[in-house]
């Protein structure tokens, strides 16, 4: 459908003339209950209504359906792609799963608008459509935002959002994640140090929240671009913050270590409670390293979470029950590394997840002190 909608479009635009009038705006949708939808969505309509176009260019298609989706997906090597799409049907979606959307109608000269049209045209081809994801430096919001810098002269400037404030990649991402506490706790989990340094105001339009801003005060010639501001579907969920699983759930493991360690009743735990958090902790940290190592997600490098999560623990498990002697310097290393965690956190190196992560740090010091205490009487 989408090859022969764009065949329609070249045959409309084949038949311009010079009064052809174009309307250029900004789509900015709202987020959804899903992870891929709880960060918005970003596009731009094209209308003119004397050659019956009205339609959408959407950077933020990929196909679902490649046998390889998740592999791709893991490695960072996945392909979206620009998409055109009726103007009718699009919104149609978005109503459908009640996601807000609003539209920003830009004032630019004709000759701007036709080459951006064309800009967009020649990137739909099939041979041109297709770019290589990359979730903060080239998504749906990235390409629009670049479509206007790339293909308007000098007298185009962005407007403020940020406003010399300070922020980072994760300050935004969780600040879209408000609603979905264990997706915020995994990401914050895989994602490494890069994504705490301070951003731009350029940069932080990788989020489509942002890039709206951007376009609210933004001006060419010196006259603002954003002639018009209308929500034109104003369904949208309702995302309260719901209650925070990961942080109960480490409250939980905690309170089990705690009786395991404490109450005479419950001891029966403590050989457990030692294996799982440790096994635990290890198989994060085996996971986290692979996502450094072994993909090209760049957001994922020079995770410092593996220095309490760490890989070698996966096989430690195993003996951590035993009386071993390498374990009363294993227990201390592994005592040291989380003091050092929590030390890149508080200097904000890198921002850990602490609120929801702190009582399984606190189970995990109870298992390495009570390994470190036993290796110190090997006869008890």
């Amino acid at each position: 459908m989408t090859s022969s909608l764009t065949s329609w479009a070249n045959t409309q635009l084949s038949e311009e003339s010079p009064t052809t009038t174009y309307e250029i705006s900004i789509l900015t949708c709202g987020q959804g209950a899903d992870l891929y939808a709880s960060f918005g969505h970003s596009a731009i309509r094209i209308k003119e209504v004397s050659l019956g176009i009205d339609r959408v260019y959407n950077y933020g298609v990929f196909n679902f359906n490649d046998p390889k989706f998740y592999q791709k997906f893991t490695l960072g090597e996945l392909d979206y792609y620009l998409d055109t799409t009726s103007f009718e049907q699009f919104i149609a979606a978005y109503q459908r799963d009640q996601r807000k959307v609003t539209e920003q109608k830009l004032s630019l000269p004709q000759k701007e608008v036709k080459e951006i049209v064309a800009f967009l045209e020649n990137n739909a081809l099939p041979e041109n459509k297709y770019y290589r994801y990359d979730f903060t430096e080239d998504n749906c919001a990235t390409r629009i935002r670049d479509v206007f810098a790339d293909n308007l002269d000098i007298n185009f400037l962005w407007g403020d959002i940020l406003n010399n404030k300070k922020a980072t990649y994760r300050h935004a991402l969780n600040l879209s994640l408000t609603h979905n506490a264990w997706a915020k706790f995994g990401i914050n989990l895989i994602l490494g140090s890069v994504i705490d340094q301070p951003i731009s105001d350029d940069q932080i339009m990788f989020l489509p929240p942002y890039l709206e801003q951007g376009f609210v005060n933004a001006s060419y010639r010196l006259e603002p671009l954003v002639t018009s501001t209308e929500v034109i579907q104003p369904i949208e969920q309702d995302l309260r913050q719901k209650l925070n699983g990961p942080l109960w759930m480490n409250i939980g493991i905690l309170i089990l270590t705690a009786l395991a360690f404490h109450v005479r009743v419950f001891s029966y735990l403590k050989p457990i409670m030692r294996f799982s958090l440790v096994f635990i902790s290890g198989v994060l940290g085996c996971f986290m390293l692979f996502m450094w190592i072994g993909t090209s997600h760049e957001q994922m490098t020079a995770n410092y979470n593996i220095l309490w999560a760490v890989p070698v623990h996966i096989v430690i498990a195993f003996f951590i029950n035993k009386k071993v002697a390498w374990l009363k310097l294993a227990s201390l290393a592994s005592i040291s590394l989380l003091m050092v965690a929590f030390i890149i956190h508080l200097i904000g190196f890198q921002i850990l997840p602490l609120i929801e992560l702190s009582p399984f740090l606190l189970a995990l010091m109870y298992v390495y002190i009570d390994v470190y205490k036993n290796s110190l009487n090997p006869e008890k």
